[in-house]
C-alpha cells in the first residue's frame, strides 16, 4: 500500500509535502512547549519534548535533503516551522501553566474588592498607597495563571478604571490559592502539568 502511494506522482508534490509541513508543526510547537517547560522549571518534561522534538525534526530534515529538486519541500517545511510557532502558542496558553503576580492599584471599590478576592480564596497583600491623584491601595496577589481571567473578570467588575499589571513568576512558595474544582477527567499528562498547589 505505502509502495503504491510512493510511487504515485502526486506523492512528490502532495502527499510529500504535506507530511514535511506536519511534522514541522508538531517539531516546532513541541520546541516551543520545551522553552516553556524550561523557563517554568518542569527539569522532566522539558527533555522529553526535546527527544521527540528532534526525532521529528530529523525525519522532517532527511526527507528534504532526498527531495532538494522540489520547491514544494522548501516550502512546507518554511510553512510548517510558522505554524508550529503558532500551535505551540495556542497549546501553552491552552494549558496556562505557571505562577503570576498581579498588582492592584486603584481609589475606590478597594474594600469589596478585598472582600470578594479572600471570598474566593485569593491570597492577598494590601498596602496604604499615594498616587498622582490621592490616596491608593495596592493589592498584592499570586495566582496560578488559569485563575487571571476570574480575576481581572473581578476587578473590572468592582472597578473598571483599577490599574493593574501582570508578570510571570517563576516560583512561589507558600501560597494560598483558590482552591480547583475537583475533576476526574485529567490523565497522568494532565496531574503532570499542574503546577503544585500551594500550602
Amino acid at each position: 500500500m505505502f509502495e503504491q502511494i510512493s510511487n504515485s506522482p502526486l506523492f512528490p508534490w502532495v502527499v510529500l509535502p504535506l507530511l514535511i509541513f506536519t511534522a514541522r508543526i508538531i517539531d516546532v510547537s513541541l520546541g516551543t512547549l520545551r522553552i516553556i517547560f524550561i523557563s517554568r522549571d518542569k527539569r522532566f518534561l522539558a527533555p522529553l519534548m526535546g527527544f521527540f522534538e528532534v526525532l521529528i525534526w530529523l525525519l522532517a530534515i532527511s526527507q528534504i535533503f532526498k527531495n532538494l529538486a522540489n520547491p514544494l519541500c522548501y516550502i512546507a517545511y518554511a510553512a510548517g516551522f510558522a505554524g508550529g510557532n503558532f500551535v505551540g502558542m495556542a497549546i501553552e496558553n491552552r494549558l496556562a501553566i505557571g505562577m503570576q503576580v498581579v498588582r492592584v492599584i486603584a481609589k475606590s471599590g478597594t474594600e469589596e474588592m478585598i472582600s470578594k478576592l479572600k471570598a474566593r480564596g485569593y491570597g492577598l497583600t494590601v498596602l496604604e498607597g499615594e498616587g498622582a491623584v490621592g490616596p491608593v491601595k495596592v493589592i498584592f496577589t499570586i495566582i496560578k495563571r488559569k485563575d487571571l481571567p476570574e480575576l481581572v473578570a473581578i476587578i473590572q467588575a468592582i472597578n473598571p478604571k483599577a490599574f493593574y499589571t501582570v508578570e510571570d513568576v517563576r516560583r512561589a512558595k507558600k501560597g494560598v490559592y483558590p482552591l480547583a474544582p475537583p475533576s476526574g477527567r485529567l490523565g497522568i499528562l494532565g496531574r503532570m502539568l499542574m503546577v503544585r498547589k500551594g500550602k
